[in-house]
């Protein structure tokens, strides 16, 4: 039989340690550590058979994933054309940002045989969120409202779905292993288990996961590793606007973006963000730039809003909502040392609207000309956008993909955008004048 032994797990990161320890080592957080029973099994000896052999990895034969098209058009691009067959999708993010809802979204509008499973609701309460979601209902949609894996699994088997969805994975617990559900070794055998039905069934299967103070998904890190694909749904609890993105994807790329908005009747995709996160004003107000940015292949108009005013403390405030504010210090330094603009005794605060937060380095232009239009109380034409990144020489470089911001820029009918003099323009005609400066100096002269 297998001995059974406690170790001690940390709640925070999931490393293990023979003996209790007031601090992890690996993570540096104080008093995470738990005692848990887990079980060891005993070391199987490898037999001299085996079915596998070495091969050559020109021989190796390759095919396409066979996939399932959803409904939902944004997570098919993020995940890389839709569900691959045998897959298990890890999903974080905050409490109530509509994991849940996406999913049953996507149970209730898929033509398969779906198979629900929740260890945080009832059945009644799941049919009401269905009832206000859609009119639409799956006939094929079966939930099972259940936390032991071994049952879960044993009914999975039975009705031999076409995909699963468990919510959530930190409300499972195992018979094998003697802890709490969501403890480090609760949350890895269950995986385990999931995982191997996943892979000898073929069947696609989403993972609910929660999320710690910091923002990483709860568990062991090692979660991560084993499952083929993590989602982050994140956005602002105030605003509308939800983003989905891939922090690892086995099957396609991580750099996609999918946008959704909060409505009484669930999650709606966004099919063209930039004519919604662009406010349309009745008059031309100061401070006030857009942005073309790029999530992965999508490019994007943001509207990026500056206000620059004396400091009434001594010390001046620099305050940012979705931009990093390192980078806005940055760029302030840039201005006063290369520019000679006075912005070191005045208080900055920027704020991209939308609730987006992105990193894009294409910002930079958009971010300086709203501090420059604020500081000046000069407002920037309705019909002007940026894209370029400033360095700290003050000279403005180039960005990546250039002609899809130019074209995105022209078919939502704006009439110039400024863009490094570096950057290989394309050589057709648009419709929209390119202008093209080198300086921030340069840049300020042609702006006002």
């Amino acid at each position: 039989m297998a001995k059974l032994k406690t170790a001690y797990f940390c709640q925070n990161c999931g490393s293990q340690y023979p003996q209790w320890l007031g601090q992890c080592k690996n993570c540096g957080e104080w008093n995470t550590l738990v005692e848990e029973i887990v079980e060891k099994s005993p070391v199987k000896t490898l037999g001299s058979k085996s079915k596998q052999h070495i091969i050559n990895i020109i021989e190796v034969e390759t095919s396409e994933e066979p996939r399932i098209t959803t409904p939902s058009g944004e997570l098919n691009r993020v995940l890389g054309g839709g569900i691959v067959l045998g897959s298990v999708t890890l999903i974080g993010g905050e409490p109530g940002i509509g994991k849940s809802t996406l999913l049953l979204q996507l149970a209730l509008k898929m033509k398969k045989k779906i198979l629900y499973v929740s260890g945080e609701e009832s059945a009644s309460q799941i049919k009401m969120r269905a009832d206000r979601l859609t009119e639409l209902q799956n006939p094929h949609c079966y939930l099972f409202t259940e936390t032991s894996v071994e049952k879960i699994l044993h009914e999975a088997k039975k009705l031999q779905p076409d995909f699963m969805i468990i919510d959530s994975i930190q409300t499972l617990q195992s018979q094998l292993i003697e802890s709490s559900p969501g403890t480090v070794s609760q949350i890895r055998e269950c995986s385990n288990e999931i995982i191997k039905f996943a892979k000898d069934s073929n069947t696609p299967v989403f993972l609910v996961g929660h999320i710690t103070k910091d923002g990483q998904i709860a568990g062991p890190k090692v979660l991560e590793h084993m499952v083929d694909v993590v989602l982050n749904f994140d956005g602002d609890r105030n605003h509308l606007f939800r983003l989905l993105r891939a922090n690892k994807n086995r099957f396609g790329s991580t750099a996609e973006i999918g946008i959704y908005e909060m409505v009484a009747q669930g999650l709606k995709e966004i099919k063209n963000p930039s004519e919604i996160l662009i406010t349309k004003k009745f008059e031309e107000l100061s401070g006030n730039s857009v942005a073309v940015t790029l999530e992965g292949n999508r490019p994007m108009l943001i509207e990026i809003q500056a206000l620059v005013s004396s400091a009434v403390y001594g010390t001046p405030q620099r305050s940012c909502t979705g931009y990093d504010s390192k980078r806005l210090n940055m760029l302030l330094a840039v201005l006063e040392k290369r520019a000679g603009f006075q912005l070191g005794a005045k208080d900055v605060f920027l704020n991209i609207t939308g609730g987006i937060k992105t990193d894009d380095p294409a910002l930079d232009l958009a971010v300086v000309a709203s501090i420059l239009s604020s500081n000046e109380d000069t407002a920037i034409s309705e019909h002007f956008c940026f894209a370029g990144e400033i360095g700290l020489s003050g000279e403005i470089r180039p960005v990546a993909q250039i002609e899809q911001r130019i074209s995105e820029a022209e078919k939502l009918g704006y009439e110039k955008i400024f863009v490094s003099k570096l950057n290989k323009l394309p050589k057709r005609k648009s419709g929209i004048i390119v202008e093209e400066v080198s300086k921030v100096e340069e840049f300020h002269e042609r702006l006002f």
